[in-house]
């Protein structure tokens, strides 16, 4: 996958990210799997799910024009009544009813465990980001949270449906560390 935004690295290290992330930015396994083995309770607080402009480079990576909306899902994870993702995914108007409904059907569930489940969908390469304050996901995230929040560390890959992309973003927020 082409990062489309030079922000995005396939290798944490090349960015600085902090040696305590690293294992979190590099697993290609299921995040979902990997926050429900580490905590009493995962919960899935939908923060937005409908039709609405993507960012600029995430337009690009799953195939739209210009101006075009997309379908957006944000989604907060919380382990143990701590927030600790972020979670931004976009996909194509046209792919809503096709091979992505199960992502807009989901609710309240955490969609990464349908992604994994499906023998049918490919996981691109992780692509990872440092995101200040100025990002528009870091500013989402902050408003979710509730409260100002430092540089935040993401990561990002597309899965493929029949050919189809699927964008998943997730941004580590502060509660994480306590995850170990």
């Amino acid at each position: 996958m082409e990062s489309a935004d030079r922000r995005w690295q396939p290798k944490p290290y090349q960015l600085r990210a902090p040696t305590h992330l690293r294992p979190w930015l590099t697993d290609e396994g299921s995040l979902t799997a990997r926050l429900v083995a580490r905590c009493k309770q995962l919960r899935v607080r939908v923060l937005r799910q409908g039709m609405a402009l993507p960012n600029e480079d995430e337009r690009t990576l799953i195939g739209l024009d210009r101006h075009r909306h997309a379908w957006l899902r944000e989604v907060l994870l919380v382990a143990d009544d701590a927030p600790v993702v972020f979670a931004h995914t976009v996909l194509a108007p046209d792919d809503r009813r096709g091979p992505w409904r199960l992502a807009t059907a989901i609710g309240g569930r955490p969609l990464g465990a349908a992604l994994f489940a499906d023998p049918l969908i490919v996981r691109g390469r992780l692509h990872t980001a440092r995101l200040d304050a100025a990002h528009p996901l870091h500013r989402r995230a902050a408003a979710a949270v509730g409260v100002p929040l430092p540089t935040l560390w993401a990561r990002r890959s597309r899965f493929l449906r029949d050919g189809r992309p699927l964008l998943v973003t997730e941004v580590f927020l502060p509660g994480l560390d306590r995850l170990g």
